[in-house]
C-alpha cells in the first residue's frame, strides 16, 4: 500500500473542494452525509459535537459552491435531530433525513419546511434502531440501514413497510453494524458492512448476490467502510474510514485505485480568509503538509495532513462522472471526476 498524498493511478482527477467550519449557516460541522437532489443541489448532514447543538443541520448548496440555506435544528420535536446519519431525496425533491438519537426519518419539503416524519424505536418487523444509510431505488422505494439491529428494511416513501432483509454476524449476508448503502443504476443493493470490513452486494429483493474485501490495510482490504458508491459501468467507490482513503473496485471487486486526498481551499474558506486578515496571515505561515515517514499510521497523518482525507463518511456519485467524498473531520467535501 502506497502512504503518499494523491491517486496511485489517474482513474480520478482532483476537481476542487467545498466546505468551511461553520456551526451555522454556509458551511458545515462534524458532516455525516452528502445527497445530490434532482435540481442540482447537494444536501450535507452536520451532526455535529454532543456537546455543540448548533452545528446541527442539513447544508444546502451546489457543485459550483453556489449556497441555498439550512434545512432543521437540535431537537426532539417536528423537524429536529439529535444524530443526523444520512439523507436521501426522492424523485419529487423531498428531503429525507435519518435520526440516529430519535430513531427515525424526518421528511421536508424543498423548500425547506418539515413536511412529516415516522419511525419507531424497536426490533421488531418495520421498527429500526438507530437508523444510518438511505437510499431510494427508481421507484422511490427507501431502503433504510438499520444499524443496531444490523439489518435493512426497505419501505414506501410513507413509512410502511414493504421487506427486510439481514441478520446479526459474518455470513453471507448478515451483517454487524452496517452504515452505509446505496442502489446501484442496475437496481442491485450495496451495503458498506462496517464492522466486516467488507462490502456486501443484493439484489433488490435483498438475496445476497457478492461480497468484497476484507480486513486489513492492502489493495482491496478495509478498515471499518462508511460508504459505497455505485456508478453506471459497476465500478465502486468505498470510503474506507479506517485506512482515511478512498478506494476504488471494478465491477467484479477488483481493485484499480486509491486516493488519499487532494483539497485546496474552498471558494468558501477563500470568502472567509479574505475578510479575516490575521486568520490569513497565520495559515499563510503554518506548514500544511509536513513530511512524515510511510510507517506514519494514516489517521496521524491526516491530521497532520490538512490535503489528505480526514474521517470519509460519504461518498456518491453522479450521472457526470463527479465523485463527491465527504469528511467529518475536515468539515468539506472534496469532488473529483473520472478521468
Amino acid at each position: 500500500m502506497t502512504t503518499e498524498a494523491g491517486p496511485k493511478t489517474d482513474f480520478l482527477t482532483y476537481s476542487h473542494t467545498i466546505g468551511l467550519s461553520t456551526m451555522e449557516d454556509r458551511g458545515m460541522y462534524c458532516p455525516s452525509a452528502t445527497a445530490l437532489g434532482p435540481d442540482g443541489r447537494m444536501y450535507t448532514t452536520n451532526r455535529s459535537i454532543e456537546s455543540e447543538l448548533r452545528g446541527l443541520r442539513v447544508t444546502v448548496y451546489d457543485i459550483d459552491s453556489n449556497y441555498y440555506g439550512v434545512i432543521g435544528r437540535a431537537g426532539t420535536g417536528d423537524g429536529e435531530f439529535i444524530w443526523p446519519t444520512d439523507v436521501a431525496i426522492d424523485s419529487t425533491g423531498l428531503v429525507y433525513v435519518a435520526d440516529e438519537h430519535n430513531h427515525r426519518i424526518n421528511i421536508f419539503q424543498p423548500t425547506f419546511e418539515f413536511l412529516r416524519a415516522w419511525g419507531t424505536k424497536g426490533s421488531a418487523d418495520g421498527e429500526i434502531d438507530g437508523p444510518s444509510g438511505l437510499a431510494f431505488d427508481s421507484e422511490d422505494r427507501l431502503y433504510v440501514v438499520d444499524h443496531m439491529n444490523h439489518r435493512v428494511q426497505k419501505f414506501t416513501k410513507d413509512g410502511v413497510l414493504l421487506s427486510g432483509f439481514g441478520s446479526f454476524g459474518n455470513g453471507d449476508g448478515e451483517f454487524n453494524m452496517p452504515w452505509g448503502i446505496t442502489v446501484a443504476p442496475s437496481g442491485e443493493v450495496y451495503v458498506a458492512d462496517w464492522r466486516n470490513d467488507r462490502i456486501q452486494r443484493f439484489t433488490a429483493e435483498g438475496e445476497f448476490i457478492a461480497k468484497y474485501g476484507s480486513s486489513g490495510n492492502g489493495e482491496g482490504e478495509f478498515e471499518r467502510p462508511t460508504s459505497v458508491a455505485v456508478d453506471a459501468d459497476g465500478y465502486m467507490y468505498v470510503g474506507d474510514w479506517g485506512n482515511e482513503r478512498l478506494q476504488v473496485l471494478d465491477s467484479d471487486g477488483e481493485f484499480v485505485a486509491t486516493y488519499r486526498g487532494e483539497a485546496t481551499d474552498s471558494k468558501w474558506a477563500q470568502d472567509f480568509l479574505s475578510t479575516n486578515v490575521e486568520e490569513a496571515r497565520a495559515r499563510a505561515k503554518s506548514d500544511l503538509e509536513p513530511v512524515m515517514g510511510e510507517d506514519v499510521p494514516p489517521a496521524i497523518q491526516s491530521a497532520h495532513i490538512e490535503k489528505l482525507f480526514y474521517g470519509i463518511v460519504s461518498v456518491v456519485v453522479d450521472d457526470d462522472g463527479y465523485v463527491y467524498v465527504t469528511e467529518a473531520d475536515r468539515h468539506r467535501v472534496q469532488v473529483y471526476r473520472r478521468s
